[in-house]
């Protein structure tokens, strides 16, 4: 083995070991704060420590630990699956990372047009990102998604975005938009403009949430079930739960893994069709042929 396949060697094992290190140190950050409880137990993210601040205290939860920790483990997994990348695919990772790119980009190109072919690397960011929050779970840490705060602050985002965008056909004509069908309609569509990014937070949160409040609250009644069945087992058996075992690893397939991607998906379609569906591009394709022909003109008269 030469030289150079050596340190590629040792960077890659580096690359892993960053990339788990975070999950690692939220588990281990767990296991040292976790207070135990008895019976059921279905709480909010707990919050570490405040900083003070002049207009308040700022509260570090375990929900934005988390967060942060899925970040990091998703900047050193990126860096690891691109390590090595060549102008002619000569690794399964890079394939692998080729294919995901391109469903993206396929994906953006027939939900947004080719206007929004550039939103390609932040849809797939935002997947990634809630996908991985809800499958934090699974490690038996507090997904990020269950806290409406880390979801309505993606929401927030969104919201500017489309804002945005919607400018682009001009101050007049996004105002002009609050009046239509007609002038009556302009408290709904307010109140419309404004549920948006509540209900992309809500449905987001609610559907993670609840997926873990079910299967907390199934768990408990297996346990309960177990104990009155088969209680009268001799010796340490009647203590067992035999009815946990099994059911509980099936439905946390569906509540964390099913569910989280499904839910990291629809986030991410509703991202694209706000953005996309707000823009009016024939107002802005105007506005800017007005632009550059008074340009032109004003180049011709200087000349």
């Amino acid at each position: 083995m030469t030289k150079k396949n050596r340190s590629f060697i040792a960077l890659d094992v580096l690359l892993i070991v960053l990339t788990l290190l975070p999950i690692v140190a939220v588990l281990i950050l767990k296991v040292l704060t976790n207070v135990p409880s008895e019976g059921i137990s279905i709480t909010g993210a707990r919050v570490f420590f405040t900083l003070p601040l002049p207009l308040g205290g700022l509260p570090i939860t375990e929900s934005q630990i988390n967060s942060a920790a899925v970040i990091l483990s998703l900047f050193f997994l990126c860096l690891y699956m691109t390590h090595g990348i060549a102008e002619r695919p000569n690794t399964r990772r890079q394939l692998l990372v080729e294919w995901v790119v391109e469903k993206t980009e396929s994906m953006v190109s027939d939900s947004m047009g080719s206007f929004f072919a550039g939103y390609a690397p932040f849809i797939a960011a935002i997947l990634a990102l809630s996908a991985l929050s809800s499958l934090m779970s699974l490690f038996g840490l507090y997904p990020p998604t269950s806290d409406i705060n880390i979801v309505a602050g993606w929401a927030i985002l969104v919201f500017i975005l489309i804002t945005y965008y919607k400018l682009k056909g001009g101050l007049g004509n996004y105002l002009k938009g609050f009046t239509e069908p007609i002038f009556i309609m302009t408290p709904l569509n307010i109140l419309g403009e404004v549920a948006t990014p509540v209900s992309m937070a809500f449905r987001h949160y609610g559907n993670v949430l609840s997926g873990s409040v079910i299967a907390v609250l199934i768990a408990a009644a297996l346990q309960g079930l177990s104990s009155l069945l088969l209680g009268w087992l001799p010796g340490v058996f009647g203590e067992i739960p035999f009815l946990q075992i099994g059911l509980p690893a099936i439905l946390s397939l569906y509540f964390d893994l099913f569910s989280g991607c499904m839910q990291a998906y629809i986030f991410a379609m509703l991202t694209m069709l706000n953005i996309s569906g707000g823009f009016p591009e024939d107002e802005y394709e105007r506005r800017r042929q007005k632009k550059l022909l008074k340009k032109q003109q004003k180049t011709k008269t200087n000349d």
